[in-house]
């Protein structure tokens, strides 16, 4: 499990342009990087939704927000699109960092086990590194939760 004050597992992932984004092109500026299990389900919408309405100020703070969920890049165009999200969406069909930062876990969904994301959010500092990992955020309260965090 990734903790605070590891280094954050740089990765390569496409955005809902097709442009490939690397986690280091960010070094200099803090990140929140959120995992989420899927576009257009309710708690995933809500959380982007909550991200996009604190866009602004994470913005004027010059914070840099990347949503990922294994969900095709064409998927987070119309996801980006639908919602109006002003932020980078990231697709890991293959699990990359998904697996890198250990969100690829046992779920159990209406008796059934399977292997899904699990919802973590992960703020990662200038120099690269994990300054504090959120598991299983609430998708309502996770936007403003990282901004009380951050002051």
């Amino acid at each position: 499990m990734l903790e605070k004050g590891m280094k954050a597992p740089d990765f390569t992932l496409k955005n809902q342009d097709g442009q490939e984004v690397r986690l280091s092109d960010f070094i200099g500026k803090k990140v929140v990087l959120y995992f989420y299990p899927k576009d257009n389900t309710p708690g995933c919408t809500r959380q982007a939704c909550a991200f996009s309405n604190a866009y602004n100020t994470y913005r004027q703070k010059g914070i840099v927000v990347l949503g990922v969920s294994k969900d095709s890049v064409d998927s987070h165009r119309k996801f980006a699109d639908k919602y109006g999200l002003p932020f980078t969406l990231l697709s890991d069909p293959d699990l990359v960092a998904i697996k890198a930062y250990d969100v690829w876990q046992e779920k159990v969904m209406c008796g059934k086990r399977g292997f899904g994301v699990v919802r973590t959010t992960f703020i990662i500092d200038e120099n690269g590194a994990i300054e504090k990992v959120m598991p299983k955020v609430k998708p309502d309260t996770n936007a403003d939760e990282i901004l009380q965090y951050l002051g």
